[in-house]
């Protein structure tokens, strides 16, 4: 588990502790959710000294976290921009608490154009955030819930987690690796070119059914 402040501006030390959770998922062979509690808006002088070296550094890691062989969850409460905002978009399962809000965050004269805006369109669809990216306005829970941006608003997160981890604790963590794939790339692959993905995806299942 992680407590991730958005208020920080991004640092080598957010790079850092992410990786680092990631690395401790990898290395543990429990099937439990991995979970990343999130909150806060970054200042608005936030970019200052930011290089696109570190940008590229975070975006990597953001990705990393979002195809670990784990199921993963996001909890958030208030409002949520810049690197909270980031890992959200990412995880698997995503909970909020009432009156939360995700917003972008700023910097040149605008929101800023991270890969959370790539995750926001692909996730919800250009109209449905266009405001949000185009004039920064704050996306309100029950906005982001209908758009399923998010999977519940919670006023009991941590009764909601609780319940999620004892599911998750029955699946296997290379196939929730395999399904999440499989759904990445449905997006983006025709019929013909993903069956053979799911074909193979099927006959592994088959095979480990077939073995206990």
């Amino acid at each position: 588990m992680l407590r991730l402040d958005g208020a920080q501006p991004l640092s080598a030390t957010s790079v850092e502790e992410l990786v680092s959770l990631c690395d401790r998922a990898e290395d543990h062979r429990e099937s439990g959710p991995v979970t990343i509690h999130v909150t806060g808006v970054p200042s608005a002088d936030w970019s200052e000294g930011l290089t696109v070296g570190l940008v590229s550094k975070w975006e990597r890691a953001v990705r990393r976290f979002e195809r670990l062989n784990r199921v993963t969850v996001a909890v958030a409460s208030g409002d949520c921009a810049g690197t909270a905002l980031d890992v959200l978009l990412a995880a698997d399962v995503r909970i909020a608490a009432a009156g939360t809000r995700l917003l972008l965050s700023w910097a040149g004269g605008a929101t800023w154009p991270g890969m959370t805006l790539h995750r926001l369109t692909q996730q919800a669809g250009a109209a449905a955030i266009r405001r949000a990216v185009l004039l920064g306005v704050p996306i309100e829970a029950d906005r982001a819930l209908a758009l399923n941006l998010i999977d519940e608003v919670s006023d009991d997160p941590a009764a909601t987690l609780a319940s999620l981890t004892e599911a998750a604790g029955a699946i296997d963590g290379a196939e929730i690796a395999i399904r999440r794939q499989l759904i990445f790339e449905a997006g983006s692959t025709a019929f013909e070119d993903a069956l053979g993905a799911h074909l193979a995806a099927a006959d592994r299942a088959l095979r480990r059914e077939a073995a206990s």
